[in-house]
């Protein structure tokens, strides 16, 4: 019993006919089948009754005094209420043509009497079924065509439904907005002619004719629409192919105003360039800081050239005085001052390289040239640091796309942290710079240091800015090194090795190479990617 009541609840069935027997019948046939029953003896209640509660079956008998059966079906069906009533007809009545009225007026059965219960409730179970399935339909379109509507009014971008002749024959309101006119003025309108200045001298090539006349779908940014009243905008819009069974009806097509958005795009293009601006004069200045650092030791590098030149110029000057020099003595002395000179140059050219601010941008540079140079950048913090340099690069290193000057300015940076943490420990192990490829798209350059460790926090403030570990640092280097490197396209980290120590590493691409992005994982077969 459970089961029949839960199949047919909400089930309305609505029992008309004139003889108390036949309804007394009826009635308990179905009582316990789980639908709700209304009675009605005459046409009139009938009508009210289906009115009212709009049932999904109506057992009619037909032969009633004042309105018969035909006659009630037909005002039902009139009824946009009862329309969908599955009526079927009761009648002593086992005649074609009374079958035939019966069904012309919009029956859906006919049970003849006497009826058995049996026939009577599956038939009953049937037509409930089907009326309840196509409520149940039409009630579900309805709600697709209320969100439909509802979409299509609360999207922002502008809708037109287009023929294959480019006559506009839905707008949605977004499209109205847009157009600053009424829907009632943009149906009925040829979008080519309407939107597009240029559509009198140029009727072949305009956006969406390929959508409406070969079905090709498109897409496209930065055009120029216009208005009713003649005004343009800059405009993006998507074109698709109306199909229905392969036969091409037109096009749909979303557009929507972009002028914000342009100028947006290009307030946000001149922050970037100040922000690209803003990062290069912080890069400047922490290549001024590091000097500063360095200054005392570089006023060391150049004093001894200069003092060796000094000395060998007094040397030749006395050779230059006796009365027989020795020639070959005097070229040798002058080859010396020559060599010491070319010294002092290229330390003070090392200098002024970097610290120049980068005119030029990424090029392709040679990793382990760079990393030579760097070191012989550092040799002063080695030894103000009284500490030591291994450098391991292959030959067969590929080059690499990127700044020289702000690679080198992060090399340098991690080579001298690493001297100093070094120092900090007391320990004597040279720091190890290294290079080698990951995949066939990134080079990855680690610094490597048996000094003291970083602290155990390190992997959520060490790269950010004003975060140091140094009584006297500013906080600035490594996330200054995070950007540079970021803006080459690689990134930057590091790992605690085992044993005493810090490992920082920075990836770079390689110049000309496609595929995975140049990031620490860019490798998922190296160990340390």
């Amino acid at each position: 019993m459970t089961e029949v009541v839960s199949e047919n609840s909400e089930v309305t069935v609505l029992l008309v006919d004139d003889n108390p027997q036949n309804l007394k019948v009826l009635y308990e046939t179905l009582k316990d089948k789980g639908y709700r029953l209304l009675i009605a003896n005459e046409g009139e209640k009938a009508l009210d009754l289906a009115h009212r509660h709009q049932p999904e079956v109506i057992l009619l008998d037909i032969m009633m005094p004042e309105m018969d059966g035909y006659e009630v079906c037909q005002r039902l069906k009139a009824d946009p209420a009862t329309a969908d009533c599955a009526v079927v007809f009761l009648s002593a009545l086992d005649d074609l043509q009374a079958k035939v009225k019966g069904f012309a007026l919009g029956g859906a059965d006919y049970i003849s009497k006497p009826f058995q219960s049996q026939e009577v409730i599956a038939r009953v179970k049937t037509h409930a079924r089907v009326i309840r399935l196509e409520r149940e339909l039409q009630a579900r379109n309805r709600e697709l065509q209320g969100d439909q509507t509802r979409i299509l009014n609360s999207i922002s971008e502008g809708i037109y439904g287009l023929d294959e002749h480019g006559v506009i024959e839905f707008a949605n309101p977004a499209a109205a907005l847009v157009m600053c006119s009424p829907v009632e003025e943009l149906i009925g309108r040829n979008f080519f002619e309407t939107h597009f200045a240029t559509c009198q001298d140029n009727r072949d090539g305009l956006p969406v004719q390929g959508t409406c006349r070969q079905g090709v779908a498109e897409n496209q940014r930065n055009i120029r629409m216009r208005r009713l009243d003649g005004t343009g905008f800059p405009a993006e819009y998507r074109s698709t192919p109306k199909l229905d069974e392969g036969e091409l009806h037109g096009a749909v097509v979303v557009f929507r105003d972009i002028t914000a958005e342009l100028e947006n795009e290009a307030a946000l293009e001149e922050a970037r360039e100040l922000v690209q601006e803003q990062r290069d004069q912080l890069a400047h200045a922490s290549r001024l800081t590091t000097m500063g650092e360095m200054a005392a030791g570089f006023a060391h590098e150049v004093n001894q050239p200069l003092t060796a030149i000094t000395n060998y110029a007094r040397v030749s000057k006395r050779m230059m005085g006796k009365e027989s020099p020795d020639l070959g003595l005097l070229a040798e002395t002058l080859d010396k001052i020559e060599a010491q000179s070319h010294r002092a140059s290229e330390i003070i050219r090392r200098i002024r390289r970097f610290m120049k601010k980068p005119a030029t941008g990424k090029e392709i540079i040679s990793v382990p040239t760079l990393l030579e140079d760097t070191r012989q950048f550092a040799e002063v913090d080695m030894r103000n640091n009284e500490g030591g340099i291994d450098l391991s690069v292959p030959d067969s290193l590929p080059e690499v796309m990127a700044d020289p000057i702000q690679v080198q300015q992060v090399a340098l940076n991690l080579i001298r942290n690493a001297l100093e943490a070094t120092r900090s420990a007391n320990a004597s192990t040279p720091v190890e710079v290294s290079a080698e490829v990951l995949g066939t798209s990134c080079v990855r350059i680690q610094v490597r240091d048996h000094g003291v460790g970083l602290p155990d926090d390190a992997e959520d403030k060490l790269f950010l800015p004003f975060y140091t570990t140094k009584d006297e640092g500013m906080g600035i280097g490594l996330a200054t090194c995070r950007s540079l490197i970021q803006a080459q396209g690689g990134d930057i980290g590091f790992e605690r090795p085992d044993g005493a120590g810090a490992c920082f590493y920075f990836t770079l691409p390689v110049a000309g190479a496609t595929g995975a992005p140049c990031s620490p994982d860019a490798n998922p077969d190296a160990e340390h990617a």
